[in-house]
């Protein structure tokens, strides 16, 4: 069949002006979604990237958070994302509509890295997911836990505010912290949970029983965790009272000063390599919180906002932050991440070096029971400690996270009215 000139024109035409759909639909930019390969399971991952290739933004999707990139290059087909404040990078090739690499730590080896995990994503596409039962609530799961805890707290919410109850998201709280917000569906036998962030992978599933409980397992644990965080019960908080099951353990009962009466004190270097006691003029007579942590710790990370918004808020009324940051050995020589999570949250308190993780009961020898990362002490004018937190509640667990910050503040408040003593006991 011939066709007349000027339909060869338009038809030419149409054809150009489809190339850059075409082009664009092998770009970058747009939402990708795919799987994470981690212990012989597939965590869902999802990557939002914007801008040109010249200039890109990346950052994982976690429901409506996000962990940006500290960093995003583009050359060559090639994507590399850097996640500075955990030490992770993104690496993938783009071939057609997918994109293939892996995601892990830059950091030496260690119980805190994270070994390159391969990654598949593709463009993403609308879903519905299917109902299932409805669990939605609060549960407590019992556990034999080796921080001292019996219990951990389970927390099931909508997905989204104005979602359908197909899709939820779930949190549990530990001693130590909570896990993030995990969001999953009903695949018709089991709601599996997961997140898929710049600190890792998470990944729960969440089994209905006939008598009302949950079979909870964490199904990428190490085979050290398994004992403990594999096939966990969760019932509802009524029905493990008349089991006489005991409840999750506060985040004040975990931790004790060895003597009340002593003055909490500490002493190491900044990262300037000047030494900062709490014997120095700018702590004497202050409300001081000194928060144990380190850059690895997701549940750190959810603290540091919130000390940031404390010490802006109350510094100038006399309270001062500090924090006693424990990093690997390798971060002690060169500490390139706990200057990007300085970075990231904007931290102007002084953010102190105190040795390896390991070291924490060596470094901090005046309270009981330590184990908890992060760990805040709250001191009086008097340089006594007046409250001891374990653990954060983050913003995964919102109720918990206001009550405590309005508890915290409370506390801050109550401090600072205080006289200033007009004796001191000896540091």
């Amino acid at each position: 069949m011939r066709f007349p000139a000027g339909k060869l024109l338009i038809a030419a035409a149409s054809l150009l002006f489809s190339i850059p759909s075409f082009a664009a639909s092998s770009s970058f930019d747009g939402t990708w979604e795919g799987t994470a390969s981690y212990r012989g399971h597939e965590v869902p991952l999802r990557l939002q990237i914007t801008g040109a290739p010249s200039s890109i933004h990346a950052a994982l999707l976690n429901g409506a958070e996000k962990s940006p990139a500290s960093s995003a290059t583009l050359q060559d087909g090639k994507l590399l994302l850097n996640f500075n404040y955990f030490a992770r990078t993104l690496e993938a090739t783009l071939s057609g509509d997918q994109l293939s690499g892996t995601f892990g730590s830059t950091v030496a080896p260690g119980p805190h890295s994270l070994p390159r995990i391969p990654i598949s994503l593709h463009r993403s596409a609308a879903v519905s997911p299917a109902s299932g039962p409805d669990i939605h609530g609060d549960w407590e799961i019992a556990v034999a836990s080796n921080k001292g805890e019996s219990a951990w707290q389970l927390r099931i919410a909508p997905a989204r505010k104005d979602a359908a109850p197909a899709a939820i998201r779930a949190v549990i709280q530990r001693i130590d912290g909570d896990t993030g917000s995990l969001y999953g569906t009903w695949d018709g036998k089991q709601y599996n949970v997961s997140h898929f962030t710049a600190s890792g992978p998470a990944l729960y599933s969440l089994v209905p029983q006939p008598d009302g409980t949950l079979l909870v397992s964490n199904l990428l644990a190490t085979e050290a965790q398994k004992a403990q965080s594999r096939d966990l019960v969760a019932r509802r908080p009524a029905e493990a009272r008349k089991e006489n099951l005991a409840a999750p353990t506060a985040s004040t009962d975990q931790t004790r000063i060895k003597d009340p009466s002593a003055p909490f004190t500490f002493s190491f270097p900044n990262l300037a390599g000047k030494q900062v006691s709490s014997t120095d003029p700018e702590f004497r007579d202050k409300v001081v919180i000194v928060a144990i942590g380190g850059s690895w710790c997701p549940n750190c990370h959810d603290e540091a906002p919130f000390l940031e918004s404390l010490y802006k808020q109350f510094h100038g009324k006399g309270l001062e932050v500090v924090d006693l940051s424990f990093e690997e050995e390798d971060q002690l020589h060169d500490p390139t991440r706990l200057r990007a999570f300085i970075q990231r949250y904007g931290i102007t308190y002084p953010v102190l070096v105190a040795g390896t993780p390991d070291e924490l009961n060596e470094k901090i020898t005046q309270a009981d029971h330590l184990n908890c990362w992060p760990t805040s002490f709250i001191l009086g004018r008097d340089g006594r400690v007046r409250e001891i937190h374990a653990g954060f509640a983050g913003p995964a667990n919102p109720q918990a996270h206001e009550d405590l910050k309005h508890e915290v503040t409370s506390l801050v408040e109550k401090l600072l009215s205080e006289p200033v003593p007009t004796q001191r006991a000896s540091f």
